[in-house]
């Protein structure tokens, strides 16, 4: 009896262990299209779309109320016959780049991307520039013989 015990405590915790690994799908029964394909479609969509309320998961993933109620729409989109294209489209139109959770690469996020090294470089030029400046200065400093002669020229004038 004992012997069943630690096999049914082993089995419970292997059990339970491996239900973390398995990664938890939001889309309720409900949201679920008959159409396989379409529903394999949405699926592919919705798992490349961030969460606006979780941020760091795809709507696929997300159990806030709207996640939900993106997969509705892009499910719902997808029946009224949108190619993928047109709603990913869609869905940025309305609500910007920010819903794709890998960005396209356009203009803007090249510029975001190099910003850090373009500001670096700036900030490099500007300072070997003023150390050049300062050095240019002190280079034309006037001697002590300069500065005796510029005293007499402006106590002789004062």
């Amino acid at each position: 009896m004992q012997k069943f015990k630690q096999i049914f405590v082993a089995l419970i915790v292997a059990l339970t262990t491996a239900s973390y690994a398995v990664p938890a799908l939001a889309v309720n029964p409900d949201e679920v299209l008959k159409d396989p394909a379409l529903e394999a479609r949405a699926r592919v969509i919705s798992k490349n779309l961030r969460c606006l309320v979780c941020q760091n998961q795809s709507i696929d993933d997300s159990d806030a109320d709207l996640a939900r109620d993106l997969r509705l729409l892009v499910r719902e989109r997808l029946t009224a016959g949108d190619t993928n294209t047109e709603v990913v489209d869609y869905l940025i139109a309305r609500f910007g780049e920010f819903v794709l959770l890998k960005p396209r690469i356009t203009y803007q996020t090249l510029l975001l991307w190099s910003m850090p090294v373009l500001l670096l470089l700036v900030g490099g030029f500007v300072l070997i520039k003023s150390m050049r400046t300062k050095a240019k200065l002190k280079a034309n400093a006037l001697s002590s013989e300069e500065k005796a002669a510029l005293e007499k020229i402006l106590g002789s004038a004062g």
